[in-house]
């Protein structure tokens, strides 16, 4: 799909609303005339789900900067931080919006008190990994918009459960995965795509592994956190800090380094890299054939996730990928007529991004640079371009078009992230079928596609209507 220009158009639905008990709903239409350039219905009223590092540092401004936005509501299980975010919101359009943008931010500990609110057209969820797939399901079926974090989902089930809800209820639903705004990756996978290094045969991607932890002692759940609901549809265990977040500030939490929550930096960074990959690749709407990998993971301490690793997966047309921390962090496409290498460069989304800029600082090289600067012609593939990705689910929103990032690429790059965690876990080639989305004649890997599920969270628990 080529994307050069979207015209920015007023919302293609009108609220109703009912002015008493029994009477009958009319459309109420304001002429944009009386408010000028900021008009209500120019706005895109919007409900940030989970206020932490990602929200505070990434989500949050990347969004507010744009004038058609207004945050106006924020839900954390840890009413702290929901109160901190409020602060911050409120502040935010205060320094550097000025006094005409003030807003009364709205606070919930429970999100779905957010997502019954009909005035909040959007959503942002940027909540732990287990806390993905059911508000972004509940969002859809609320009629809500979402920016959804990656990765997409805990699990292939739940994953699929999420692509299938977002495509029934026609929710604009953009994928954090920002690297394809950046327009290195877009140039990369575009040279690829057409058949500058030639016809390609390999993909290495440099991805760390996290390391281990200590033994951490049961404290008290302080008096801020509902921590029933912070778990959610995973099993209860008993509190310590360095499981969830840190109390006194925003710093890398420590559930992203327990399985319990997440899969580690296979999914963590992965679900980014490898939708790079797949974007060269021409592969966003499949998978491998075939997996196999190997991991070290603790044998002690509560952090549980891999360390170093290595993935290999085979696709169609005789294609490797080669996924480890012994590669420079970044894609390598390798083509029988050379190389094309791509990075985030200099780029960070957060100040603790788990990697050396020195080594990614190099954004786009290749074995022959000329290849850089080929141009790629009106009869070749164009990709989707995007400058900014939250800029682009806002668009989205108003046109109702797909984003860059949809629901369902982001389901098959997170699925490959997934298969490659149970692959680490398996000593064994696992065979992929991604038609069907199960592992060919292997029980105990399909066993491994879904967990069981905590009543009453979990997307199994969701009620679609």
């Amino acid at each position: 799909m080529i994307k050069k220009s979207r015209k920015i158009s007023r919302r293609n639905y009108i609220k109703k609303s009912t002015i008493a008990a029994g009477a009958i709903a009319v459309p109420t239409i304001v002429p944009a005339s009386v408010f000028g350039k900021d008009a209500p219905s120019e706005k895109i009223t919007i409900g940030q789900i989970g206020f932490g590092r990602i929200a505070k540092g990434h989500d949050l401004p990347d969004t507010m900067q744009y004038d058609d936005a207004r945050v106006v509501a924020v839900a954390d299980c840890d009413l702290k931080r929901a109160q901190d975010g409020k602060k911050y919101i409120e502040n935010w359009y205060k320094e550097k919006k000025g006094a005409d943008n003030l807003v009364d931010v709205k606070v919930h500990q429970d999100y779905r008190e957010l997502l019954a609110d009909e005035s909040i057209d959007a959503v942002i969820i940027s909540t732990p990994d287990h806390w993905h797939a059911q508000p972004a399901m509940e969002a859809a079926i609320a009629g809500k918009d979402v920016y959804l974090q990656k990765p997409t989902s805990l699990t292939v089930s739940e994953g699929r459960a999420l692509a299938d809800c977002i495509r029934l209820k026609g929710t604009i639903l953009q994928v954090g995965t920002q690297q394809r705004s950046s327009p290195q990756f877009r140039i990369a996978a575009e040279l690829v795509r057409n058949g500058r290094i030639g016809k390609l045969h390999t993909v290495r991607i440099g991805l760390p592994g996290d390391p281990p932890g200590d033994a951490e002692p049961e404290m008290p759940i302080p008096n801020t956190l509902d921590y029933d609901m912070w778990l959610g549809s995973t099993p209860e265990v008993f509190y310590t800090e360095k499981r969830v977040h840190p109390q006194n500030d925003y710093s890398r939490p420590g559930w992203l380094r327990c399985e319990q929550f997440g899969a580690g930096m296979i999914t963590g960074w992965g679900q980014h890299h490898i939708d790079s990959a797949f974007w060269g690749m021409n592969t966003e709407y499949t998978g491998p054939l075939e997996v196999e990998a190997i991991a070290e993971f603790p044998r002690s301490g509560l952090w549980d996730v891999h360390g170093d690793f290595m993935v290999k997966a085979r696709f169609e047309d005789d294609i490797n990928m080669f996924i480890s921390g012994g590669y420079t962090n970044g894609i390598r496409f390798e083509g029988s007529d050379g190389w094309i290498f791509v990075s985030r460069g200099n780029y960070v989304a957060t100040a603790s991004d788990p990697v050396s800029q020195n080594e990614s600082a190099k954004a786009l090289t290749a074995s022959n640079p000329a290849v850089l600067t080929s141009e790629i012609q009106d009869s070749e593939v164009k990709l989707y371009v995007s400058e900014d990705q939250h800029r682009d689910w806002l668009d989205c929103i108003k046109t109702r078009e797909q984003p860059i990032s949809t629901a369902e690429v982001g389901h098959r790059v997170c699925t490959t992230c997934l298969i490659s965690h149970i692959a680490m876990k398996l000593p064994r080639k696992l065979r992929w079928d991604p038609a069907n989305e199960r592992f060919r004649d292997d029980d105990e890997a399909n066993a491994m596609l879904s967990r069981t599920q905590r009543a009453p969270w979990g997307h199994s628990f969701v009620d679609m209507g």
